[in-house]
């Protein structure tokens, strides 16, 4: 098997130093753990390494010269367009297969193949300029015992992936990623289980930091991944969790990571300057943005990068409930959401991407606009300084093929790959994605088959938001009203809104290829523009029929608005673990209303769905 790069670097230069010593024959031949002469020839040739590294991949002055990169934004640049080792070192097996199995069985248990040097270098090749690799660590752990040491196997295969990526000329990012979604330690209503949580964080990272601190500068940690935020409230391991509100999971969130950031400034090593990922809150766009989330302070300069994900819309970027993408509309809204981030590299931060990605159709092939919907992503991406990571599970590039699925896509990758660009300057390469950007608006459609953009209507419009458990059904999900993003067959009755009155909408899935829902992922009942056009205004819901026969509500609903421009009341939200502050009902008394009002089982089956609702002032 081939050694891992740092290996491959130490046992270089300690057999070097007892060549140049004795002049004898290097078979069986060790250098003594206290030979400083070793030590300082290992440490010369790490450092030769690194700076012939940065130095390959960095930023270019413009005369033909590579600087290494100093700062988080030039960092991002140098990283260029990444992929996700997806699916993989993070597949959790820690329930099914316990502690200590081969390495393997976990690499492979959710599907994918064992990851092999040929596969990440054809990665590079198809112009992926850095990799990700997300890692499930509790899989070699015995935690519930208190063991919080890390297999030796499990953190041997880690350090060999990230050889693969470095070999390659790619940057590699390793995090803690879902793990089976201990992070609800965090929000246990008892404190010693959250000090148990802080504990196993700084125990993971410290050996993390230890194995790694010698490792150049283009590898880079990050703190967390998705459970930054609501999901510290997660109940999947800590059945007590949920104790915190959202302001208090903001607050440990900010904990968290700043705890990260320090413990890995003091683990020593390339540990004191290296960049490092700060996890978002939620890493959702809105949520990052959010006043409340706060960047560590450092005792590096400039070497903090914050990472979001997108998969807007949901639909079509999660899921293959939606196969259509590009509208005018949908061009602008990806244009400014992105645009949002501005506010981290306006501040000197780095900004990652760490997911984005575009599902397959349900015969496995490609979706309509697919290559369109990326090349404007990464024209965003390029424009404003971000590092875009897709993910991608064998699903655009198939690495047991070493191919991409769709030769579009291929096309836009490898055009913005490094090796492309070559001799380009920054400022070049952003005005081009500048133009391309500004050329892509204009020649899209108002509208793709019935997708509409509110901004455009003068009325109000209520809908049935719905995605299925399985995605494979889906009728305009999000605040903003899009009735052609749906899935085929879908039968929509919504209702023009002309003021105080009595209203129903209507969801008819019968004619889509399942025929009935199998579950719930969301549902929600929308009116578009109802708080610009009837501010203070509440939907009270009068009766439920799903296929037909009237259902009794699990529990009152509550009116609310995320964007301030969407009235939504919540059928089915499940992440919703609270009722927002701004929330409201005819009473005016939230305190029985729910964001769960059908519950999950009435859902399994479902082919039609009825609400009548009133809609007006509140009492």
């Amino acid at each position: 098997m081939k050694l891992s790069w740092m290996r491959r670097i130490q046992t270089m230069a300690a057999a070097s130093v007892l060549a140049a010593a004795a002049g004898l024959c290097l078979g069986g031949c060790s250098a003594p753990a206290d030979n400083k002469e070793a030590t300082a020839a290992t440490e010369a040739v790490i450092q030769s390494s690194e700076t012939e590294r940065e130095a390959s991949g960095s930023e270019d002055t413009g005369d033909g010269e590579k600087l290494p990169p100093k700062t988080a934004i030039e960092m991002t640049r140098r990283m260029g367009n990444g992929i996700n080792l997806g699916n993989t070192m993070e597949a959790y097996g820690h329930t099914d297969l316990g502690v200590g199995r081969a390495v393997s069985e976990y690499e492979t248990h959710w599907g994918q193949p064992v990851t092999t040097e040929e596969m990440v270098k054809a990665m590079k090749d198809m112009g992926f300029d850095s990799l990700r690799i997300p890692v499930a660590w509790t899989n070699a752990m015995d935690f519930e015992n208190g063991d919080y040491t890390i297999g030796q196997d499990y953190m041997d295969r880690i350090e060999e992936l990230v050889g693969y990526g470095l070999d390659n000329g790619m940057a590699v990012i390793i995090n803690d990623h879902w793990d089976g979604g201990w992070w609800g330690m965090f929000g246990s209503s008892s404190e010693d289980t959250r000090q148990k949580a802080m504990e196993m964080y700084t125990a993971i990272w410290e050996q993390i930091t230890e194995r790694f601190k010698d490792y150049p500068m283009d590898l880079i940690f990050e703190s967390g991944n998705e459970e930054l935020g609501d999901r510290l409230n997660d109940v999947d391991l800590c059945e007590d969790s949920g104790a915190l509100s959202e302001d208090e999971c903001y607050e440990t969130a900010n904990r968290i990571n700043q705890t990260f950031v320090d413990l890995v400034r003091k683990s020593g090593g390339n540990n004191a300057e290296r960049f490092l990922l700060i996890a978002g809150y939620n890493t959702d766009i809105d949520k990052t943005c959010d006043e409340r989330y706060v960047m560590p302070e450092d005792t590096a300069e400039n070497k903090l990068m914050v990472s979001v994900h997108y998969y807007m819309p949901w639909g079509y970027c999660g899921t293959a409930g939606v196969s259509q993408w590009g509208s005018a509309g949908e061009y602008k809204e990806q244009n400014d959401t992105l645009e949002k981030m501005t506010k981290f590299t306006k501040q000197g931060y780095g900004v990652v991407i760490g997911e984005y990605a575009v599902a397959l159709n349900e015969d496995g092939l490609v979706k309509d606009n697919t290559a369109a919907f990326i090349e404007n992503f990464l024209n965003n991406c390029d424009e404003k300084d971000f590092c875009p990571m897709l993910w991608d599970c064998s699903n655009l590039f198939l690495r047991d093929k070493l191919s991409f699925l769709d030769e579009a896509s291929e096309q836009v990758y490898r055009s913005h790959s490094e090796k492309a660009r070559e001799g380009m300057t920054r400022d070049e390469i952003a005005e081009q994605a500048r133009e391309k950007l500004k050329a892509a608006l204009a020649a899209a459609p108002e509208a793709l088959d019935l997708n509409v953009d509110v901004s455009k209507l003068d009325g109000a419009t209520a809908w049935i938001m719905f995605s299925s458990s399985d995605g494979k059904l889906e009728y305009s999900v999000g605040d903003i009203y899009k009735p052609g993003s749906k899935t085929d067959g879908i039968v929509a009755e919504d209702a023009e809104i002309d003021g105080e009155g009595d209203y129903i909408v209507k969801l008819d899935v019968t004619g889509a290829s399942v025929g009935s829902a199998a579950g719930v992922g969301f549902s929600a009942l929308g009116i578009a523009n109802g708080e610009i056009l009837y501010p203070g205004y509440v939907i009270t819901i009068q009766e439920i029929r799903i296929n037909g026969e009237k259902y009794e509500p699990d529990a009152e609903s509550y009116t609310t608005s995320d964007n301030g421009i969407c009235t939504r009341v919540n059928l089915y939200n499940r992440w919703a673990s609270f009722n927002p502050e701004e929330s409201r009902v005819a009473n005016k008394e939230t305190g029985e209303a729910s964001p769960v009002v059908i519950g999950e089982e009435a859902w399994k089956g479902m082919k039609t769905l009825e609400i009548t609702f009133h809609y007006g002032p509140m009492e």
